[in-house]
């Protein structure tokens, strides 16, 4: 199954909320203020915030209005290309080597899998790779992880549990230095937004990196679970404030019908989506694209 085949298996519970409610409001073939005010419930009722919503059916009354057109085809095309659009509004840094990829976020989100799928797919990329295990808090982590790094026949650095995580990625950067590794993925402690010991942990962990790799793109990237929907809102904001987040990785978005969330979250905080989790296996992970995640939805 190609990558928009997966994509669109995924997105099966949001797309079939949106076609049907969609069906059933062009059903009536009256297109006027009592339609665009449906449209907009429709888009809410997905998890696309209420403001990112009113903004985007805005837009389409106005185009509309102005071309003097009512077909649905055409209205459900501006409906597409909105929605494209408000996805497509945060800038997608490229990734150049040699790179530095922190990945953040609050436990249960899939961290762990999603660094041993990006491990997998930087490798088969033909890119060198390895592994900081800076979740030195959780009992078995840099074990769960190791298991990864196994899988995905990359090099770990891992420490003993407790020890202190950022003399962990100062060792991981000092080896990929020498070894002119292509990519370092840094994992972090899985910790809620409101731990400020944990998020102050990870403030230094960003400072090491910035201090010890200046040559390096760096990139902070935080995994979102896709069934948390608008809460995830919090997450993005408060890991934001404490280093900056350049990036999202999507996962369990077959697990929702309000996919639409990511739609106003990556606008609204201007932050892209980079990669996106497609199922359980090690190579279930993908570049993210914004024309075939709307497609999709449709």
């Amino acid at each position: 199954m190609g990558f928009f085949g997966k994509l669109k298996q995924v997105l099966g519970k949001t797309r079939d909320g949106i076609a049907k409610k969609l069906s059933t409001l062009f059903s009536s073939d009256k297109i006027g203020e009592e339609f665009y005010e449906e449209l907009e419930d429709i888009l809410i009722s997905s998890d696309v915030s209420v403001s990112t919503a009113t903004e985007i059916v805005d837009e389409i009354r106005e185009t509309a209005k102005k071309e003097k057109i009512k077909d649905k085809e055409y209205v459900t095309g501006l409906l597409k290309q909105e929605l494209f659009d408000t996805l497509n509004y945060a800038d997608v840094p490229e990734i150049k080597t040699p790179c530095v990829i922190m990945v953040v976020g609050v436990n249960g989100v899939g961290k762990t899998t999603s660094i041993g799928k990006l491990a997998y797919k930087f490798s088969k990329e033909g890119k060198s790779v390895t592994i900081a295990a800076g979740d030195t808090f959780r009992a078995a982590a840099s074990e769960q992880l190791s298991v990864w790094a196994d899988r995905a026949k990359v090099r770990i650095i891992k420490h003993a549990e407790g020890a202190d995580a950022s003399a962990v990625v100062f060792d991981a950067i000092d080896s990929c230095k020498a070894k002119n590794t292509d990519v370092l993925i840094v994992d972090t402690a899985g910790r809620l937004h409101v731990k400020s010991n944990l998020m102050e942990e990870l403030k230094k962990i960003d400072r090491v990196i910035k201090r010890e790799y200046p040559a390096a793109q760096y990139l902070k990237l935080i995994v979102l679970d896709a069934t948390t929907g608008q809460n995830a809102e919090n997450q993005v904001k408060a890991f934001s404030e404490a280093v900056g987040l350049d990036g999202i990785i999507l996962t369990k978005l077959d697990g929702t019908a309000k996919g639409g969330f990511i739609i106003s979250l990556s606008y609204e905080l201007e932050i892209p989506v980079l990669f996106f989790g497609t199922g359980e296996k090690i190579d279930d992970i993908e570049d993210f694209s914004a024309k075939e995640f709307i497609d999709g939805m449709f």
